[in-house]
């Protein structure tokens, strides 16, 4: 798995999570609206689930994503 995240472009995936995630603007963003409904207990359609798995994946794999290459900066550091 690390594997693939690391073969992933950061910069497109970086656009793809910015737009997927506000997407769309007006009048709110369908991530925060899927988030507030699961938070409410509300998230119960599977159009809903899909939609904030389909909004919210991108940017769990660019967290990820900046996560492992954190960690790959300190290594170094540590076997040094």
């Amino acid at each position: 798995m690390r594997k693939f995240i690391h073969n992933i472009p950061l910069l497109p995936i970086a656009v793809v999570a910015f737009f997927l995630a506000m997407a769309p603007f007006a009048p709110e963003p369908h991530l925060w609206q899927k988030l507030k409904m699961l938070f409410d207990g509300s998230l119960s359609k599977p159009v809903d689930i899909f939609d904030l798995f389909m909004h919210g994946t991108p940017l769990v794999l660019l967290i990820i994503k900046l996560l492992f290459l954190a960690s790959d900066k300190k290594k170094p550091e540590e076997q040094a």
